[in-house]
């Protein structure tokens, strides 16, 4: 009786679970041995680890294969790949990538590779693809869609997986619009919090039992946004400043010069990868010209570019119709914010050309002049590397600065002189001449320049 007890209780358990029901005995009748069946390659997908579990999610494309498998052999290598989705190229996924330089060498692990839902693996035509370059290493694909291996010369199985990819990609473009679409109505009509980082000058905060029940039963809580008692007042003196007619690098500058913690600074998982630790003129105008400041919630303002090339966000911008949070500026103050922006844009109205553009090199730091507008001319200028978001230091070297028309009356002048002409030459023709010969024009005060060749 004291042997009977020394048996492991977990093994006369398994053993009892395997032998329960006629399919798991029928499935094992047919399993043959390792030697006499094909040795497969598992691939499987799952697009998004934080809203799918990738445990259950490969355990039933996994328990699909089998079942397409079973009695004609066996998965020995598995290939799983997670957060990818489908309309990526199998090449640019991890695991399938590496599929693919296994089934390259010769003495590989499998014969087959398997795949537990053809949705799960490919969309539109690149089972096609996959299967044309897996062919030419003598590897077939198995698909539960074609209960076995898929042949592409075969006008059914070719148009088999025709019709797959179509309704695969018929799937994408149908979820894609019902989530957008959702999103959408969500901002407008309800002010709703979508997620991401707040905005510099917010913080997130409760806002009450998320509005689906079933989420609010799981704990799941609503959030909004809420003015941050560091950060919000800078926000709001930015406005002020703007609205009392300070330019954004006058703006950059003060915050800088005052020692004010960039966004980048105050929050390290964003833009984290910034070394300057400075304000700048673009992150001054993107704070400066974002409708949330109002207290009206916005959504798709700007479009992401995944892995697969495509814009992950579609439409125009949208804000809601209600406020969803204490705004920091008034929404007279927000419109005439971007009013004053877009007059110092628009200018006279007309295109500005630049004929010299590349031409002009400083001759005291070697840099390219940059093209600048001043007093309804074209000209240029070196700051010799300052930045306007920046305080110039006392031993700096004052602006160069040059017009156009001066540049190029006197070179018409010239080379009228040296070919012997009445007349002066066109201008155009002067810049033909420089850019034909790689020749520049080397700056060192309005009086003092010089022509000569391009390093």
């Amino acid at each position: 009786m004291d042997a009977l007890f020394e048996i492991d209780d977990r093994d006369v358990f398994q053993d009892w679970i395997g032998s329960r029901g006629p399919r798991r005995r029928r499935v094992a009748e047919l399993t043959p041995d390792a030697a006499s069946g094909l040795r497969f390659a598992f691939y499987g997908r799952t697009s998004t680890a934080e809203y799918q579990d990738p445990v259950t999610s490969r355990a039933w494309q996994r328990e699909v294969a089998e079942s397409v498998i079973a009695g004609r052999g066996e998965i020995t290598v598995e290939f799983m790949d997670v957060g990818w989705s489908r309309e990526v190229d199998w090449a640019r996924r991890l695991q399938a990538a590496a599929l693919l330089v296994a089934a390259r060498r010769p003495r590989r692990s499998f014969d087959a590779v398997v795949v537990g839902e053809y949705e799960r693996g490919f969309t539109a035509r690149q089972f096609l693809r996959v299967a044309e370059q897996l062919g030419q290493h003598g590897v077939r694909v198995w698909l539960p869609e074609a209960d076995g291996p898929v042949d592409p010369g075969d006008p059914t199985h070719r148009a088999l997986v025709t019709l797959l990819g179509a309704y695969a990609k018929r799937e994408v473009v149908r979820a894609r619009h019902r989530t957008l679409a959702a999103m959408r109505a969500q901002t407008v009509e309800q002010g709703r919090f979508l997620g991401g980082r707040p905005p510099y000058g917010y913080r997130l905060v409760d806002a009450g039992p998320h509005p689906n029940r079933a989420d609010a039963a799981w704990g799941r809580r609503r959030r909004r946004l809420d003015p941050d008692p560091a950060t919000a007042p800078h926000v709001r003196w930015m406005f002020a400043r703007r609205l009392a007619g300070c330019s954004l690098a006058g703006i950059a500058r003060e915050l800088n010069d005052r020692g004010v913690r960039c966004p980048s600074q105050d929050d390290s998982r964003r833009h984290g990868d910034r070394a300057t630790g400075l304000w700048t003129v673009p992150t001054v105008g993107a704070i400066l010209s974002n409708p949330r400041y109002t207290g009206r919630e916005t959504w798709s303002r700007r479009q992401a570019v995944g892995l697969s090339g495509r814009s992950t966000v579609c439409g125009e911008a949208v804000v809601s119709k209600v406020v969803s949070h204490p705004g920091l500026v008034t929404e007279s103050d927000f419109v005439v914010v971007q009013q004053v922006r877009a007059a110092r844009a628009t200018g006279a109205g007309r295109k500005r050309r630049y004929l010299l553009r590349g031409l002009l090199r400083c001759g005291h730091c070697g840099r390219r002049m940059d093209a600048h507008w001043a007093h309804g001319r074209a000209g240029y200028r070196c700051r010799h590397g300052h930045r306007s978001a920046r305080s110039r230091s006392g031993d700096a070297l004052d602006n160069t600065y040059i017009r156009e028309d001066k540049v190029l009356g006197r070179l018409s002048a010239q080379v009228a002189l040296n070919d012997g002409s009445a007349d002066r030459v066109s201008p155009q023709s002067v810049v033909e001449f420089l850019r034909s010969n790689a020749m520049v024009v080397e700056v060192y005060s309005a009086a003092s320049w010089a022509v000569t060749s391009c390093d």
